[in-house]
């Protein structure tokens, strides 16, 4: 490329690039229209993959058993059968479920989204002595998995009294995303504006007044996200409940879909029902909060 040079009114040079040719412009556009449509056919794979099992049970919950066994599990019902989902409804007894589920839910993450935020702030902005090493142990401590916790958390259910209440498990679960929910909260308290403290505590703000009227309304869109986050991973736990909720007056809905698989039989329209009525809430939980949802993810940074 070419460069022209031209004189400025006090004497200096200004050097100017030449424009690139049309044809040069039209390659580079092409070349970001290609990547624009790799990119876009990727998603679109990937957001078939996603929706491809709930696609499934929606068409197979409404079909009978000689129906599935005649068109196949990919085959469209020939019409609205409730039959399997009137069954695993009363079978489960699916309110229940649903009020534990939803009662574990919330709490956990109201115990996980508080104890993160509390601990976020005084790692991001109190910067407490030994930070460094507090966020790598948080970071150690949210890569183990779960099974090699089980035995010590029934023990202590047992040695709390807790054992076969929900309450353990919201302890449990609540806790135990605090790990996570403070490293991500922490990376973005790190850039909070120090000026707005600085004019809050000039105002003679206390620390816990700084924290509830100038930090959370700005950290609150990235708290939602983050809620949102534990809702549907507290909803969707099955390993904890299962060991520490053995009555059927405490089990949640995940341990519901259970009761479609025997031993030495299982019927794949009963199994698609409850899948279909087990994944309905978190979905539903999903799209009325879905813009909420976006503008926390966009807007949840500090600048």
């Amino acid at each position: 490329m070419s460069e022209i040079v031209e004189v400025a009114q006090d004497g200096s040079f200004i050097v100017l690039k030449e424009p690139k040719p049309i044809k040069a412009r039209k390659t580079e556009l092409k070349k970001k229209s290609a990547g624009s449509w790799i990119l876009f056919i990727v998603l679109l794979l990937v957001v078939i993959g996603w929706l491809f099992p709930f696609y499934m049970a929606l068409i197979n919950a409404f079909k009978n058993e000689a129906e599935f066994i005649a068109t196949g599990p990919l085959g469209l019902p020939k019409g609205i059968n409730l039959t399997n989902i009137i069954k695993f409804w009363n079978d489960v007894n699916f309110p229940q479920k649903l009020m534990n589920s939803v009662i574990l839910s919330l709490g956990s993450t109201i115990i996980g989204v508080a104890l993160s935020a509390l601990t976020a702030f005084a790692l991001g902005i109190g910067r407490i002595r030994g930070r460094f090493w507090i966020l790598a142990t948080f970071m150690v401590a949210f890569t183990i998995p779960q099974e090699a916790m089980i035995y010590p958390w029934y023990n202590m259910a047992k040695a709390t009294k807790t054992y076969d209440s929900l309450v353990s498990v919201i302890i449990i679960t609540g806790v135990a995303s605090v790990a996570f929910g403070t490293y991500m909260l922490t990376a973005v308290l790190e850039e909070f504006p120090m000026e707005l403290l600085e004019a809050a505590r000039i105002d003679g703000a206390s620390t816990w007044r700084i924290f509830a009227s100038v930090v959370l309304p700005i950290l609150r869109p990235t708290l939602f996200v983050l809620a949102t986050f534990f809702f549907i991973y507290t909803w969707n736990e099955f390993l904890l409940p299962l060991v520490l909720l053995p009555s059927n007056d405490n089990q949640t809905v995940t341990l519901g879909l259970a009761i479609t698989t025997g031993q030495w039989t299982t019927d794949p329209t009963a199994r698609a029902a409850a899948a279909l009525l087990g994944s309905l809430p978190s979905i539903i939980f999903f799209f009325i909060f879905q813009r909420t949802l976006m503008r926390g993810v966009t807007m949840g940074s500090v600048k």
